[in-house]
């Protein structure tokens, strides 16, 4: 909080509004009176110059292409911690000791099962059904068997609700993806850690016993930290828009599902997939570019530039990293990411990228390590939920114990007719 104030002229009418100041970032002028002030609603599409609430979560320098979660930088969690010890410190506010991450990481590991029930409600969706409609579902139907954590008034609740969606969310992710091949589900083991018990839910079968592959299982719990949270994104306010009205966490974590589906949101490193496999060989890189300049051109290279983001995404920095890692391990030569390595060199020296900021981001190849690994484009946007699913329960619960919140009603600028009278139809 600062003593500054914004003085607003509206007409022949000025009014002076409080300037808030954050840890970082920039000041936020305080509007919250502007309309009993003036009479008058600010205008703002899509809230990109809207701070929504306040959170002690996540934060972001677009410019400088920084990423903290509760201070720490993105980079130097993925080099060095676990998502599990990232899920506590989102939840929390704390890095664990070694005591309170082995009770966190058991207390997790202790929810993963899913109600026999559960099994039954699978087959009622059709083989061919998306993963994610069927993550909509039954995350959506949790609240329908576990009434024992939907009461949100209740902290101790809150906190079973919230264990319960990190832990349930892979043994959902991966039976979502067995019932689509026709394998049988496969349960939880509690030797494993959270990300090999995934791995092991997802491609293990009952005939054999599934060998985790050390590099790919710590690859992929890097995408689920670079994945955990993002600050006030589409599918994070869907979540609290949700909340806000009281809605139990099982719902509200179905409509951060829901909104997270979005190919503008969640399926971004499936496009950018897509997009290098269309390229096929790198010496086709120079005609794409070219395509991608020219402005007639509806061609645009899918996995650079982000909403937020005017410089190197950092979370891209840690990608490039493990997916030589994976291929290593997996001893797999892909042109896929011959390509991407090349394309990135050659937009990165271009000075019309340059210019345009559009650098690499995560998903430019975090798609390429999923399918090296084996999962299907399909399943691209359900393993971004599973991670996310963290960020979604941590915002949710600062939200619900924020005593500045209300329920969410956002104005309008209507553009529609005028009050008229109503003709009968036969006067019409």
């Amino acid at each position: 909080m600062t003593d500054k104030t914004a003085t607003i002229t509206l007409g022949d009418k000025s009014v002076e509004s409080p300037i808030l100041s954050g840890t970082v970032g920039p000041d936020v002028v305080d509007i919250r009176k502007f309309y009993g002030q003036t009479g008058a609603f600010t205008y703002d599409p899509g809230f990109t110059s809207t701070a929504s609430c306040e959170s002690k979560l996540t934060y972001i320098d677009g410019d400088e292409g920084v990423l903290l979660h509760r201070g720490y930088a993105i980079g130097e969690l993925a080099e060095h911690s676990s998502f599990m010890e990232v899920a506590y410190l989102l939840l929390n506010g704390e890095l664990p000791s070694a005591d309170e991450l082995k009770t966190f990481d058991n207390t997790i590991t202790r929810h993963t099962m899913l109600h026999e029930q559960l099994a039954t409600f699978y087959r009622g969706f059709r083989r061919d059904a998306h993963p994610m409609a069927i993550m909509c579902g039954v995350v959506g139907a949790l609240s329908a068997f576990y009434h024992d954590s939907t009461d949100i008034q209740d902290p101790h609740q809150r906190m079973i609700a919230s264990h319960r969606l990190i832990a349930k969310m892979p043994t959902i992710a991966a039976m979502a993806y067995k019932y689509s091949i026709g394998q049988p589900f496969i349960y939880p083991n509690n030797e494993l850690s959270y990300t090999g018990n995934f791995l092991r839910m997802t491609f293990g079968v009952p005939a054999e016993e599934y060998e985790i592959v050390p590099a790919v299982e710590r690859a992929l719990d890097r995408i689920f930290i670079l994945h955990a949270d993002h600050e006030q994104n589409a599918s994070t306010s869907t979540v609290r828009l949700a909340g806000s009205s009281g809605a139990n966490p099982f719902a509200c974590i179905a409509a951060g599902i829901a909104c997270l589906w979005g190919p503008a949101h969640g399926g971004a490193n499936e496009a950018a997939l897509n997009m290098l496999r269309e390229i096929g060989r790198p010496e086709r890189i120079p005609e794409y570019i070219a395509r991608a300049k020219d402005k007639d051109d509806p061609f645009r290279l899918m996995g650079f530039g982000h909403r937020v983001y005017k410089n190197y995404d950092p979370r891209a920095t840690v990608m490039q990293k493990t997916v030589r890692e994976v291929f290593a391990a997996l001893k797999v030569s892909d042109p896929v990411f011959d390509v991407a390595l090349q394309l990135e060199e050659m937009a990165l020296s271009d000075d019309y990228f340059a210019e345009k900021k559009l650098f690499p981001n995560v998903d430019f190849y975090s798609g390429v390590i999923l399918s090296a690994i084996g999962f299907p484009t399909t399943m691209f946007t359900a393993l971004f939920a599973l991670a996310r699913t963290v960020g979604w329960v941590a915002q949710w619960n600062e939200m619900i114990s924020d005593p500045a919140q209300k329920i969410g009603r956002p104005r309008q600028l209507y553009t529609g007719p005028a009050q008229r009278p109503y003709v009968p139809v036969d006067k019409r």
